[in-house]
């Protein structure tokens, strides 16, 4: 196998849970490929470099190997490279996230229905 399709891809390689929100991702203009704004139906080829923006982060990764099947996640992470400067972003942004916790620390219980109002009224609602 020399190409296949950038979703079909995006897909076997455990970015996206379908090939239907790979393929959105590429109408969205979240999938980059050697820095082209890619469409679904583009061919990828080994050694391709794409920039991926999903709901787990923003990934920077060398196509390494094509598949048409999705296999387990051990697989499907042989398939690509991530590179190290993307992998250190992740890592700081997680970390940033999990320090954001510390200054807004969830509420001890469920707001009462007095509470409710005052956010609702808050919020510019009734």
């Amino acid at each position: 196998m020399d190409s296949m399709r950038i979703d079909k891809w995006l897909w076997a390689a455990r970015f996206f849970k379908t090939r239907a929100l790979a393929s959105k991702a590429c109408d969205l203009g979240r999938i980059h490929s050697n820095g082209i704004q890619a469409k679904s139906a583009r061919e990828i080829h080994a050694g391709d470099m794409l920039q991926i923006r999903n709901e787990g982060g923003e990934f920077q990764v060398e196509v390494i190997d094509l598949s048409q099947m999705r296999g387990p996640a051990a697989v499907a992470q042989t398939l690509y490279r991530e590179t190290e400067a993307s992998r250190a972003a992740r890592i700081k942004l997680a970390e940033e996230r999990k320090a954001m916790q510390q200054y807004a620390p969830l509420p001890e219980r469920r707001p009462s229905k007095r509470d409710r109002r005052r956010i609702i009224q808050f919020r510019g609602g009734r």
